[in-house]
């Protein structure tokens, strides 16, 4: 039997098909009221589903992630980022042979154009990293003018294949810029994550190559951070490229809304907690301080999750491969004891606050002496084939329209015009 909402005013009775758990909205707009036709208010899309997708899965309260019906955990430490990011754009992983015309393709488009370099480098030395790599993405639509036909599938593909290419290439630049070195080139030699690393921080090596356990554990977190449902960037991808924006313009607007610290900066703000602790032996005192409202407990909870974030149990393993080779953080005993207190108090696991996918994360960034600053930039890198992909999911979607949501007008109506000269 169809599932069905019923609406009944005094004026209307309306029955509303039930598809995937969801009404449309527009079917609302047959029930009349006395401020119009009948509309849902959903600050922040709350319970609003703004779009069909079958790129990532997520279910908070089983702590469940799957990129394309894959695991997070399968995905994570088994396969590259270049092989997660082909699996979210073409729906499948892709053959030995396809992963390496894959690979040559994204390597053939690493270098960026000059008049880039030019634009960041234009930028103060203590500019945010975020700011350069916001704009140089949105440059990029100025260079290469076919990304604006949209229509054409090769013209997406190709653009999307550069994007991807250069991202890193854009972070990296905008990091050696804020600290006064030279600018490193991509290295054909090195893969996605080395040559990412290796345009980091080179120094005088002819070629650099990082420690195998620093470049497995960043490919991990790159592979982990890949794509993460329809979230606040995500969304801004969509709502740009549903202007009819090209790939560039869009993912720019994802890094501008990456950058905000309620989005991208959660693991900065755990590092400040971490700190503001102290020791292990005070993680008791700021439980209670936390309980009694007078600190907030960063890195737990998640707006989806609702369970163990699955990210961060895999993140905490590659907090171990880092550690191997920098030593140890000191702050990772604080996070340790201060995740077994929390799990084990009743208070956060009646609310069902769990760590997410920041609580370590910026831990492994700190090992590697990333400034605070940049660690939104490392979680932009692989976010673009997500971002790609969603972008190229919506603009190939019929059912897609610009979007543009109602809004509740709480203003003033009809006011007489008073000259200037009359106003009090």
């Amino acid at each position: 039997m169809a599932e069905a909402l019923k609406i009944s005013t005094e004026q209307v009775t309306l029955d509303l098909p039930i598809t995937d758990g969801t009404i449309k909205a527009t079917d609302l707009k047959a029930v009349p009221t006395s401020a119009g036709p009948l509309a849902t208010y959903d600050p922040g899309l709350m319970n609003t589903a703004s779009c069909r997708s079958a790129i990532t899965y997520i279910d908070g309260d089983a702590g469940v992630l799957e990129y394309r019906g894959y695991p997070i955990e399968q995905l994570a430490g088994n396969a590259s980022h270049l092989e997660v990011a082909y699996l979210l754009l073409y729906g499948e992983l892709p053959t030995t042979e396809q992963l390496a015309a894959w690979e040559k393709e994204i390597n053939t488009h690493r270098f960026v154009h000059e008049n880039v370099r030019g634009i960041i480098q234009s930028f103060r030395y203590d500019a945010h990293p975020m700011g350069k790599l916001m704009s140089g993405v949105a440059s990029m639509q100025t260079f290469y003018p076919s990304a604006r036909r949209i229509d054409d599938p090769e013209a997406r593909r190709m653009n999307i294949v550069r994007l991807i290419a250069k991202m890193p290439t854009i972070a990296a630049w905008s990091y050696r810029q804020s600290i006064g070195r030279h600018y490193v080139y991509p290295n054909d030699e090195l893969g996605y994550v080395d040559n990412f690393l290796a345009m980091l921080f080179q120094s005088q090596q002819r070629v650099y190559r990082p420690d195998p356990r620093v470049s497995h554990a960043m490919e991990v977190l790159f592979v982990l951070h890949a794509d993460h449902e329809q979230n606040c960037s995500t969304n801004a991808v969509r709502a740009v490229a549903s202007a009819g924006n090209d790939v560039y313009t869009s993912a720019g607007a994802g890094v501008g809304a990456l950058f905000g610290p309620a989005h991208g900066g959660a693991n900065e703000a755990v590092l400040k907690m971490l700190r503001e602790i102290g020791s292990a032996d005070r993680v008791g005192e700021f439980i209670e301080g936390v309980k009694a409202g007078n600190a907030r407990l960063m890195g737990f909870g998640h707006r989806v999750y609702k369970n163990y974030d699955p990210r961060a149990k895999i993140i905490k393993k590659a907090c171990d491969e880092v550690f191997e080779v920098t030593g140890v953080n000191p702050l990772l005993q604080i996070a340790v004891e201060l995740e077994k207190v929390a799990l084990e108090d009743e208070y956060f696991a009646t609310r069902r606050l769990y760590p997410n996918v920041d609580f370590y994360s910026g831990l492994i960034y700190e090992a590697l002496r990333f400034p605070p600053e940049m660690f939104t930039v490392l979680f932009a890198v692989p976010r673009t084939a997500g971002w790609c992909a969603q972008w190229l999911e919506g603009v190939t979607d019929p059912e897609q329209k610009i979007m543009r949501p109602k809004q509740i007008y709480t203003g003033h109506r009809r006011r007489a015009f008073v000259p200037q000269d009359a106003r009090a």
